[in-house]
């Protein structure tokens, strides 16, 4: 965990969304961020999702890129990244084809995610980690709740063991190959179109 300044200035640094996006108004900004999110359903025609992806502790361009692509093409809440001038750089824009356009941005930087999971855990979120662990649930056999966190981990070295602590369920992917872990990216876009698969399936249910 950062320093304790970092931490105090958390609250505000949550909510530094990309201002072309989400304007916000003076208020809540959790709320805000809800309004936002129902009113870009509304305008793009999608489902309203309640899926935040969580690419804090991710360092590629190329990963964040794809994730932002995957995450607006399924329709996610947001996609939270450790800054947000990964949006500038170029491998950024090249994998995103200008999703950041019509995604919420949300920048958390890696020192902040514990009080920030914390704070969405009392939003109603269930907080899910993609990793391998002694009590992780099989891909296919978890049923996703509607209000879901999606905490990938770090390119090389996972989720640290600081944030496996704060997780409510760890999430696996079958292998069935020799080589035991896919890219970041590839596994969170699996979980991404699982959970939109059964949220779309729990929608036509209810209809």
């Amino acid at each position: 965990i950062g320093s304790h300044s970092a931490e105090t200035d958390s609250q505000t640094e949550w909510t530094d969304v990309q201002k072309k996006i989400i304007p916000w108004k003076n208020g809540t900004p959790s709320l805000d961020l809800e309004m936002a999110f129902q009113d870009r359903a509304a305008k793009l025609g999608k489902s309203n999702s309640r899926l935040i992806v969580v690419a804090s502790l991710i360092d590629k361009p190329t990963n964040l890129g794809g994730l932002c692509r995957t995450s607006e093409i399924f329709g996610a809440s947001a996609l939270v990244v450790g800054s947000l001038h990964y949006i500038q750089d170029k491998q950024f824009q090249h994998l995103s084809v200008s999703a950041e356009q019509w995604l919420p941005l949300v920048e958390v930087k890696p020192c902040q995610l514990v009080d920030y999971l914390q704070q969405k855990k009392t939003e109603g979120y269930t907080i899910i980690g993609v990793e391998q662990t002694a009590k992780s649930f099989d891909l296919t056999e978890y049923c996703f709740p509607e209000k879901s966190l999606l905490l990938l981990g770090n390119e090389h070295e996972g989720i640290p063991a600081n944030l496996i602590h704060h997780l409510d369920v760890c999430v696996e992917i079958p292998q069935q190959g020799i080589i035991r872990s896919l890219n970041v990216h590839v596994s969170g876009a699996l979980l991404i179109w699982e959970y939109t698969r059964q949220q779309v399936i729990k929608q036509k249910q209810q209809k």
